[in-house]
């Protein structure tokens, strides 16, 4: 799995003109699923987005997690973070796991965030085409990728 982690103050998913999911401060994630992933998967990248360490403390230190700020989440499927740029110009998607894999652990990994940090997490629609609108804090950004744990 494949994941953008973006601290915001404010984000929004729209499909088809209406509102689906929207929050305050907090985080949006963008996720992408490849053929590869599997449980392992969701329960790690779910744990170290709940505790990731990115919101500022008393002092101004990114010291503290969503958990600890109270903050919300929005999880957003997206398949093209499992582009391949490596040949040529156009992006290969061959490494994002179709619907019939991907949706079950989109839905797992939005259920296992929403334990982790213990409360309903706003989701898009899988498939669907999104307006995804945010207001990045700081700017505050960070990939992860469940195959390479750095």
């Amino acid at each position: 799995m494949r994941a953008v982690i973006q601290r915001v103050s404010s984000a929004s998913v729209t499909i088809d003109g209406a509102v689906r999911s929207k929050i305050g401060p907090g985080l949006l994630v963008l996720l992408g699923v490849g053929h590869e992933d599997g449980c392992e998967d969701i329960d790690w990248l779910s744990k170290k987005i709940a505790c990731l360490r990115i919101f500022n403390d008393a002092e101004g230190v990114m010291n503290l997690s969503v958990v600890d700020t109270g903050g919300d989440i929005i999880v957003v499927s997206q398949f093209t973070l499992m582009a391949s740029t490596k040949k040529g110009n156009r992006p290969s998607y061959i490494g994002a796991a179709g619907h019939e894999k991907a949706i079950p652990l989109y839905n797992q990994f939005c259920k296992a965030l929403s334990l982790a940090i213990g409360k309903p997490v706003g989701t898009g629609e899988f498939g669907a085409d999104m307006k995804v609108a945010l207001v990045n804090d700081g700017p505050v950004t960070i990939c992860i990728d469940t195959k390479n744990k750095e």
